[in-house]
């Protein structure tokens, strides 16, 4: 399945029926009084969050959601059948934002999560609604309120435990498959990730979702190289895992580069809680990895992991490290959806 993680749509909700006009016509019956019936309600547009779907796909060919009408209002009383709600079925951590792309309508978080997109109109008044103790023959019937439309953006924003970013061919890939069942492209280029990966980890008896996003570069928050999309994957993460290709002379610009732009980025990136390893050091010396990883400590102020994604040096070590912090947002997590869910 192609993975989509933004995807724009024109959504219409139903007017409703028009009431009737009748008066009651029957044999022996000289004075029928009016008994014109109400027009049915217009379909609502809704969104629903649900936990099998991880991608805006469905979306690339369908761009239209119109509810229908509600049936207008007939005689002898008869109320017009109200239209069906149409539903829209997205991934959980879908945003739902305003035609202006910055106005947030809903953050879908939990399975199961509603939010109502566009009301129906309510069906008109047939004439026996007016009917009073001094107008016995209303000629008033009201059309249907008009239902409501608006182009919306679905953003996709992947639930994870711990994201990995670092700069392009950091190795952040390889660690995944290291580390997880993942089988994502591997190769000795940037940009080998195109989109978002996730894996399943289990270490000590636990385990916990690791997301590997594409490569970021200078100014990403701006829209450079892959854009401030797949920053936007790494907000719902508890803990980032810092991959710096511990090869190239100048791991200190590559720190504090990725650093740069997760502070810029306005999703609060920089307060998140930080695994930085030093990554391919089955290629250095021990003399290299000493000095790379004091250069980094000095900068950081943070414990160093010397790892290596192709042997698994180092690995079991940085998912201990990165498992006490998932474990303390998986704990954050649960209350606010047991609150969630309280106030429903």
């Amino acid at each position: 399945m192609k993975f989509l993680d933004e995807a724009k749509i024109y959504i219409q909700s139903g007017d409703g029926g028009a009431g009737s006009h009748s008066f009651r016509r029957e044999k022996f019956i000289e004075y029928g009084g009016p008994d014109g019936g109400n027009g049915g309600k217009g379909g609502d547009v809704i969104a629903v969050a649900v936990g099998d779907l991880n991608t805006l796909i469905d979306y690339r060919y369908k761009q239209h959601f119109r509810a229908q009408k509600g049936q207008h209002g007939m005689g002898r009383n008869r109320t017009g059948k109200n239209s069906e709600t149409v539903i829209l079925k997205v991934p959980v951590g879908t945003q739902i934002l305003d035609d202006d792309k910055e106005t947030i309508i809903a953050d879908l978080t939990i399975p199961g999560q509603t939010v109502f997109l566009a009301k129906g109109g309510d069906g008109g008044f047939g004439n026996a609604h007016y009917k009073t103790s001094t107008n016995q023959s209303p000629r008033r019937a009201d059309p249907g309120w008009p239902g409501a439309e608006r182009w919306i953006w679905l953003q996709l924003k992947l639930i994870a435990d711990a994201g990995l970013v670092g700069l392009p061919n950091a190795g952040k890939s390889t660690f995944l498959a290291a580390s997880t069942r993942a089988k994502p492209k591997i190769a000795d280029y940037p940009f080998t990730t195109l989109q978002p990966q996730l894996g399943v980890v289990y270490v000590y008896d636990k385990e916990f979702v690791i997301a590997d996003l594409p490569g970021l570069i200078e100014n990403a928050h701006l829209g450079a190289g892959l854009g401030h999309r797949f920053l936007g994957h790494a907000e719902r993460c508890g803990v980032l895992l810092h991959l710096i290709d511990g090869t190239q002379e100048d791991v200190e610009t590559a720190y504090t580069t990725i650093r740069h732009e997760l502070q810029e980025y306005h999703g609060h990136l920089g307060d998140k809680p930080e695994i930085i390893a030093l990554n391919k050091c089955d290629a250095l010396s021990e003399e290299e990895i000493a000095e790379k990883t004091a250069a980094l400590h000095k900068l950081s102020g943070a414990k160093i992991f010397p790892i290596s994604g192709v042997t698994k040096q180092g690995v079991t070590d940085v998912l201990g490290a990165l498992l006490e912090h998932v474990q303390e947002f998986q704990a954050r997590s649960k209350a606010a959806e047991e609150d969630a869910i309280s106030k429903t």
